[in-house]
């Protein structure tokens, strides 16, 4: 599942996560029954948003349906949401996931550097691009998300200085449109233009974090990576990074919707202004640690931070979050001491269930998560 934008549970009331849960299924679905089983591995929780947009600018009861048991919800009946605001998720998230296919195919990246096992993944990619194209959603011109491989490639072997949005605009572009695009199926125009400009500042924040994220596999491997091949470095492309995320929460209060105080409206406000910035945090703590070819020996450095990727498990034993930050104002003692200490995040932190940040702030008595906005 691909995505930057990955709330937990603590992170949403009850309602707003049930919300969540209800349009990634929705998309996942979608996907099976216009694309067949395999398409689900496409889901994308960052392509879901486009769900999310549509239901919080139409008015009226939402588009659900019911769902059956499925492994991933513990064989659970759950109630999905359907209609044109999954069917545009799912076609974003399927051509999104053959462009990536595609780039990993050209890249030559691990298993891929087989000619049998490159070949079968450039077949599905083509075929999930042809199935999208011809399925796309009412009025949606697919060209700038099917676009998105060639102008990239274009950009990573043209000769000369490329700027960091020279590098990001194909990926801005595309989710610019797909973002406009839920003004055309909630009917509402006015939303056209703030929606495009949040798509292209969401669309270049994934993009700038992804290009984080790779950097030091990027290195390793000799790939183009956009953070070195532009000359803008750590800190520049960290910077552009968080101009997008300011840019969000500017342009998010100029669309228009019927309710603003609706479950869906008050979701997306979650979900592209506070998990962005969420997002930004825990990669830029990533990329602070050191550039090495073997991971830090977890002694290593300031005992407040584990190494990524050190953790497999919960970290509660240990005072820390699945970010390897630190989680409570008492000096740390880490497992690797042999010397165990009690969690008081225990209480506020699922450290199982996803790579979260949910304790941002703490005081001598314990730690305590950041509040909620929109009265959830």
């Amino acid at each position: 599942m691909l995505g930057i934008v990955r709330p937990c549970r603590h992170h949403l009331s009850p309602a707003l996560h049930r919300r969540w849960m209800a349009h990634l299924c929705g998309t996942c679905l979608t996907l099976r029954d216009g694309h067949g089983q395999l398409a689900r591995t496409a889901t994308n929780v960052d392509a879901l948003l486009v769900s999310v947009l549509t239901a919080a600018q139409t008015a009226g009861p939402a588009g659900d349906r019911r769902a059956g048991p499925c492994p991933a919800r513990g064989m659970r009946t759950a109630t999905v949401v359907s209609g044109e605001g999954a069917q545009l998720a799912a076609h974003a998230a399927l051509l999104l996931a053959a462009g990536h296919l595609t780039d990993h195919v050209d890249d030559g990246q691990g298993v891929l550097r087989h000619r049998p096992a490159a070949a079968l993944t450039r077949k599905v990619a083509e075929r999930w691009s042809a199935r999208a194209r011809a399925t796309a959603p009412r009025g949606f011109d697919p060209a700038a998300l099917l676009a998105v491989p060639a102008r990239q490639h274009a950009v990573e072997h043209a000769g000369g200085a490329v700027t960091l949005e020279a590098a990001t605009a194909p990926t801005a572009d595309a989710v610019s449109a797909a973002f406009a695009h839920t003004a055309v199926l909630a009917d509402r125009p006015a939303n056209l233009a703030p929606l495009a400009a949040a798509g292209a500042a969401f669309g270049r924040l994934a993009h700038l974090l992804d290009a984080l994220d790779d950097l030091d596999d990027d290195r390793r491997a000799g790939r183009w990576n956009p953070v070195d091949a532009t000359g803008a470095g750590v800190a520049a492309t960290r910077a552009l990074a968080r101009r997008q995320v300011e840019v969000l929460g500017a342009t998010l209060p100029a669309v228009e919707l019927p309710s603003p105080h609706a479950l869906d409206a008050r979701l997306a406000h979650r979900l592209l202004v506070h998990e962005t910035g969420r997002a930004v945090a825990r990669t830029c703590a990533r990329s602070e640690q050191p550039s090495t070819d073997q991971p830090p020996h977890p002694g290593d450095g300031d005992p407040r931070r584990a190494p990524r990727g050190f953790f497999t498990g919960c970290a509660a034993a240990a005072g820390l979050c699945c970010t390897g930050q630190l989680c409570c104002a008492d000096p740390i003692v880490g497992p690797w001491s042999g010397q165990p200490r009690p969690n008081p995040c225990a209480s506020c932190c699922d450290c199982t269930s996803c790579g979260c940040d949910c304790c941002d702030s703490c005081s001598g008595d314990g730690c305590c998560c950041d509040g909620c906005c929109c009265g959830d």
